[in-house]
């Protein structure tokens, strides 16, 4: 089954493809919209209830239901797309088509700016966004995140970010107080800060944004400086393409959607890639998705085979991948698939999608209103279910600030290209298993002390991983081993619950019940009424018993 994405990336990025309410719709009729998508969930999608339940859901519908003949148009579809984000699956969303703010936004590492505006505006662009509407910025993230369908946070960084530019979920989300075509901004520009009204675009003009970004044209301006131009930013007009970066002896590839370029098929700009590598001087890859929203996952296979062949990128430091906050569904495929099968180094930021994911959709338009409702069917599970998670962390974290943008910086790129690999562990828990199974305790702690002070290991979670490490020690039996490791996390992390618990499970095991009771205690102590601290008390009361 192949998965068309690039039209639902649309949506997600604000150029959402709906109808808006008939005038002769009434609030019964909504009403009875609303109790169709009900319906349709629980008796055709129940399987998407994994990260809500369907309590949580029918309770938000009942919510709705009562506040729909109070409600304006808007806010009764921006209410529904509140009720399926529950889901937090980015293909599975509610279609609304409003007119956009002329401003695209973008989330750098040093805040929210004005990456690209209108001619009209020219006085945004480049500019720090403050508030709306006298709204902090934070705050209004906040308040829009719940009618986003974030898969996780950087899904929302990328596609949910600019639902601030929609003036009806401003107003149903609560940050203006009556809806306006027109929104005030404060900005801050070269150490100065000016409110500035923004006022929609006419009719069905959108913003032409590409990729997450506006560039310079006739009408648009971006807050790059036209000197300098980065990789990531060259050849829009191809949807994939290849430089040889002599100095470096690396060949970089953008490859921004997983479908076949008009001018050239994946399988055969894949050859010419590999054929290069093999007859020069190269040592090694960058394939940079941090753009790849996704497309045909089918297509991805002349990829993994290239590089599973190619003799040059077998060894640890040859092959590199960027990826990053659009790095969405097809596309999640083509990683998980690169990360099963070469010893590739991640760089960048984490995907916008969660490593195992419902995708593909069946559309539905509700019977009166005729609003579209995307849900997700297909369950693509490229990984065991153990190592699932929300998102591909990369080995080595990489953000851009507004400064690098304007500038034409590519940090994530320079990261890959300085990175040294020979001492890096891509796999912490298998070095870790691995001196464990040696007998090599000491080892385990001198490491992870180090490796917790080493900035390419930002991303991993060592105090999750030890704790599980530890509970499934106990599991097989392996206590003394299960109670050295939770030591090593209270001494990592001292200011956490989880090895508080694991310590007190590993004593209770033990029969040291004085020592399990005080470390359980201190674990009540500090997580008060948190999950920890149920288990915790729950263990407690049958020590007691």
């Amino acid at each position: 089954m192949k998965k068309v994405i690039l039209l639902l990336m649309c949506f997600i990025a604000c150029q959402l493809q709906s109808q808006t309410k008939s005038p002769e719709i009434s609030s019964k009729q909504w009403q009875e919209d609303l109790r169709f998508l009900q319906k349709t969930v629980h008796d055709d999608y129940s399987f998407l209830f994994k990260k809500t339940t369907k309590e949580v859901f029918d309770a938000e519908v009942e919510t709705l239901y009562s506040q729909i003949p109070s409600m304006e148009d808007h806010e009764i579809v921006i209410g529904m797309a509140r009720i399926v984000s529950l889901f937090k699956y980015g293909h599975t969303d509610v279609g609304f088509r409003y007119q956009q703010l002329p401003i695209n936004l973008y989330h750098f590492s040093d805040g929210v700016f004005i990456q690209g505006v209108h001619k009209d505006y020219a006085k945004a662009v480049g500019a720090k966004v403050l508030s709306i509407n006298n709204v902090p910025i934070e705050k209004a993230l906040k308040d829009i995140y719940p009618s986003v369908p974030s898969e996780n946070d950087y899904f929302f960084k990328a596609y949910g970010l600019n639902y601030l530019r929609i003036p009806e979920v401003l107003h149903a989300q609560g940050i203006i107080p009556e809806l306006s075509d027109t929104v005030t901004f404060t900005l801050e520009k070269d150490g100065a800060t000016f409110k500035q009204q923004f006022t929609t675009l006419n009719g069905e003009e959108r913003v032409p944004a590409k990729y997450g970004y506006v560039f310079n044209n006739d009408n648009w301006l971006s807050s790059k400086k036209q000197e300098r131009t980065p990789n990531y930013l060259k050849h829009f007009d191809k949807i994939y393409y290849y430089e040889y970066l002599p100095e470096q002896k690396t060949v970089y590839v953008r490859h921004s959607q997983i479908q076949d370029d008009s001018t050239e098929d994946i399988p055969t700009f894949y050859k010419r890639v590999f054929n290069f590598i093999d007859q020069n001087d190269v040592e090694r890859l960058v394939i940079d998705v941090r753009l790849n929203g996704g497309g045909n996952n089918y297509k991805n296979k002349p990829i993994i085979k290239g590089l599973v062949r190619s003799e040059k990128l077998q060894k640890q430091g040859s092959l590199y991948v960027i990826t990053g906050r659009r790095t969405f569904s097809a596309c999640q495929n083509l990683v998980n698939e690169i990360s099963n099968y070469t010893d590739a180094i991640f760089v960048g930021e984490p995907t916008a999608e969660n490593i195992n994911f419902y995708g593909d959709v069946n559309r539905i338009k509700l019977p009166n209103s005729q609003t579209p409702v995307a849900l997700s069917f297909a369950w693509w599970q490229d990984k065991p279910q153990w190592e699932g998670g929300p998102y591909t962390v990369p080995h080595v974290p990489v953000d851009i600030s507004s400064t690098d943008f304007e500038n034409g910086k590519d940090p994530v790129l320079e990261a890959a290209l300085a990175f040294k690999g020979t001492d890096f562990h891509m796999d912490p828990m298998q070095h870790f298993t691995d001196l464990f199974m040696a007998g090599k305790m000491e080892q385990i702690s001198t490491d992870a002390h180090n490796m917790l002070k080493d900035p390419r290991y930002a991303f991993f979670d060592f105090e999750n991983q030890f704790d599980r490490a530890g509970h499934q020690l106990i599991g097989i039996g392996q206590v003394q081993p299960a109670t050295a490791i939770f030591q090593l996390n209270a001494q990592l992390f001292p200011k956490a619950v989880s090895p508080l618990y694991g310590l007190g499970r590993a004593y209770y095991e033990l029969k040291d019940i004085e020592q399990a009771k005080n470390y359980l205690n201190k674990a009540i102590e500090l997580d008060v009424n948190g999950e920890i601290s149920i288990k915790a008390k729950e263990l407690l009361k049958l020590i007691n018993q």
